[in-house]
C-alpha cells in the first residue's frame, strides 16, 4: 500500500463535501494551500463559477481533476426524455474533456420521476435497460475526444431514486458487455459508501483491475445512520474497514487518487477550514 502520511499528491476533494460553505473558486483556492493534490467538482458548481474561468484556475493552481460529477440520469418516461438525458451527457463529456479530468462519473439514474417522489414506473427492469443504452451511447462520444466514463454503483438503498446499478458485479457486467477489450474507456468509481457491505467485494475489485478502477471515493459509515443521503461519516468515524478495503484497492493496481466525498449535514454545518484539516488528517492517518 501507498503510503499516505505527509504527502498529499494523491489526495482529492470532492467539491460536494464543501458546497454549503464555499463556492467552487474558494474550495480550489483552499485546496491550493494546502497543497492537497486533486479535487473532483460537481457541474452546477462548475457552471454558477463559469467553465473557462474554472479551468484556468484549476490549471493556475496546479490541481488534478479526479473525476467530474456527474454525468447519467438515463431513465426517462418518454423518447423525448431519453434524448435529453443523451445530450446532456454529451453535454457533461465535453465538460470533462475541459477541465482536464481524468474521468466522468455516471450515476445511472433509475425509475423516472422518483426521485422527485413520483415515479412514473415500477419497471426496474426497463430503468436499467435504458440506462445500459444511455451508457452505450455516451461511450460512443466520449472514446471519440478520448474522455474515460466512470459507472458508479449506488447503494441499494438509494436504487429507485439515484441509480439502478446497485453493485460492483453489475457495473462491471455492463463494462464487459460495451467494452469487452478493456480498452479503458469504460470503468467504474468505487465509492466505499456504496460497495462497502458487499460480500462479493474483495472479489470484484480483483475482477475490475488496474483498466477498470477510474476512481476510488473514500468517507464512512456511521451507526446509526440517520439519513440516506446527508448522513455520511468522516473517515475513521463509522464502521468502514478502509484500510483493508485500499489494499484490495490498490493491490488489483489502482494508483490514482484517493477522493473524500461526505454528503453530511453535520459536517457542512462547520467551518470549511475545519473540514478541510480533518480531511488531511484522516487521510494521512486512517484511509
Amino acid at each position: 500500500m501507498r503510503d499516505l502520511a505527509g504527502d498529499l499528491q494523491h489526495l482529492s476533494i470532492n467539491t460536494a463535501t464543501l458546497r454549503k460553505q464555499l463556492a467552487l473558486p474558494a474550495i480550489v483556492e483552499a485546496c491550493m494551500k494546502r497543497s492537497i493534490g486533486a479535487i473532483c467538482p460537481w457541474r452546477d458548481q462548475v457552471h454558477a463559477a463559469g467553465l473557462a474561468a474554472v479551468a484556468k484556475q484549476i490549471k493556475d493552481a496546479g490541481l488534478a481533476v479526479s473525476g467530474y460529477c456527474r454525468g447519467g440520469f438515463y431513465p426517462a418516461a418518454d423518447a423525448a426524455g431519453l434524448r435529453a438525458a443523451l445530450e446532456d451527457n454529451r453535454k457533461a463529456v465535453d465538460e470533462a474533456k475541459t477541465l482536464d479530468a481524468a474521468c466522468l462519473v455516471l450515476v445511472v439514474g433509475s425509475l423516472p420521476g422518483a426521485l422527485a417522489g413520483k415515479p412514473a414506473s415500477k419497471d426496474i427492469g426497463l430503468a436499467r435497460g435504458q440506462a445500459l443504452d444511455g451508457i452505450a451511447a455516451t461511450l460512443d462520444y466520449a472514446r471519440s475526444v478520448g474522455m474515460p466514463l466512470a459507472i458508479e454503483p449506488l447503494h441499494p438503498m438509494q436504487g429507485a431514486e439515484r441509480a439502478c446499478i446497485n453493485t460492483l458485479e453489475h457495473a462491471l457486467d455492463i463494462c464487459d458487455a460495451l467494452d469487452p477489450g478493456r480498452s479503458g474507456a469504460l470503468g467504474v468509481a468505487l465509492d466505499v459508501y456504496h460497495v462497502w457491505w458487499d460480500p462479493k467485494l474483495a472479489g470484484q475489485i480483483a475482477r475490475a483491475g488496474r483498466e477498470r478502477l477510474l476512481a476510488y471515493h473514500v468517507c464512512d459509515w456511521l451507526v446509526p445512520t440517520r439519513d440516506l443521503l446527508n448522513d455520511r461519516g468522516m473517515m475513521g468515524d463509522g464502521i468502514v474497514e478502509l484500510k483493508k478495503i485500499r489494499a484490495w484497492v490498490e493491490a488489483a493496481g489502482y494508483a490514482g487518487a484517493i477522493e473524500v466525498e461526505i454528503f453530511s449535514d453535520r459536517w457542512r454545518s462547520r467551518p470549511a477550514d475545519e473540514v478541510l484539516d480533518t480531511c488531511v488528517a484522516r487521510y494521512t492517518s486512517v484511509v
